[in-house]
């Protein structure tokens, strides 16, 4: 094999790898985002929060109280409790997983999953 031939196949080998390599680390297609509403533990709803056309509210209650839950397209809050901190009201609307609403007291807890928002380890 002459030596332009050699180098020719080392580039095509090298495209090659380089092109595998962007096929496997390209990510995949968030998935939608899903609004997970937890009491103590238990799952109690999933929202799929791309689906919500309309606003529409519910009430959550447990032995510590009660909080109203509104949900809007593409994001949910704590509009109304009965607890002494009101801390979980305060926080307002989420649309991404950065950062849960969460009642301490009733042992309430809304988290948004997927969507892209979730950090991965590296990502801390």
């Amino acid at each position: 094999m002459s030596k332009n031939a050699k180098i020719i196949l080392i580039l095509l080998l090298a495209a090659a790898v380089l092109s595998a390599g962007f096929i496997f680390m390209q990510k995949k297609q968030p998935d939608s985002p899903v609004a997970r509403v937890t009491l103590d533990g238990e799952l109690l709803r999933e929202i799929p929060l791309d689906e919500v056309e309309e606003s529409y509210s519910f009430t959550v209650d447990s032995e510590g109280g009660s909080n109203t839950i509104l949900v809007e397209p593409g994001r949910i809050r704590v509009s109304e409790a009965n607890c002494p901190d009101q801390v979980c009201v305060n926080q307002g609307f989420i649309s991404d997983g950065t950062v849960p609403v969460v009642c301490l007291p009733h042992k309430l807890m809304i988290e948004i999953v997927g969507g892209g928002s979730e950090f991965d380890a590296a990502a801390g």
